[in-house]
């Protein structure tokens, strides 16, 4: 009896043992195969237009371009694109409002950095036969029913997609000029963009942004 085809995977993040730990996973199960690996949003988008896997994984906070810009290519279906290559973005957050907006820029999985390899290979499995993966630990009856009150009193339900893009950047050190980059926006409207999630959170300046995401958990103290 003949083998079923394997599926292709490529793998982006910066951490070299994440990316070849992934990589020996998807071989050791017979299904998947891995296709190319990158460092950073850039390459992997070479590699998707390039190899046009099945699957690509992202790590949420990859360098040079967001992962969630490739997800919006990926979900809007760029030329030469076919078949249509899914995007699993690879996460430590487990908070609302990060989830919804990876889900709403169209990637088709939510992994956390910290799933096993029996949940990894289920997300592969799900998302290759159409379905949404969002991993166990996150609490899906608050992100879909939350409640009405709490999400309304809820600061960073007060800002756009793009706002909360650039404040996750923010607090995460990175510059005006690289978050440009990342998010193919220019300067100046980052620096909008910054002015206006700062008036919506009450915060003005940068390490008020930073201690406001260390209270939430968003980042390590």
């Amino acid at each position: 009896m003949q083998a079923p085809e394997r599926r292709s995977v490529i793998v982006a993040d910066e951490l070299a043992l994440l990316r070849d730990g992934i990589a020996a996973l998807c071989e050791l199960s017979g299904y998947y195969c891995a296709a190319g690996s990158a460092t950073d949003g850039e390459q992997a988008w070479q590699l998707i237009e390039s190899l046009k896997p099945d699957l690509a994984l992202v790590d949420l906070q990859i360098s040079r371009l967001h992962c969630l810009e490739i997800a919006k290519r990926l979900a809007g279906g760029e030329p030469g694109l076919q078949p249509v290559t899914r995007c699993v973005v690879l996460a430590m957050r487990t908070d609302r409002k990060t989830v919804l907006e990876v889900l709403r820029a169209g990637a088709q999985g939510y992994l956390l950095k910290t799933s096993t390899s029996a949940q990894l290979l289920d997300c592969l499995d799900q998302v290759l036969e159409g379905g949404i993966y969002v991993s166990p630990a996150v609490d899906l009856q608050s992100l879909f029913s939350p409640d009405r009150r709490a999400a309304a009193e809820d600061p960073l339900g007060r800002l756009s997609a793009r706002e909360y893009q650039v404040f996750t950047l923010l607090v995460e050190g990175v510059r005006a000029k690289e978050i440009a980059a990342r998010l193919q926006l220019s300067p100046k409207t980052v620096d909008t963009y910054r002015a206006n999630l700062m008036k919506k959170l009450d915060i003005h300046d940068i390490p008020g942004l930073v201690k406001f995401a260390i209270q939430r958990r968003l980042i390590p103290a």
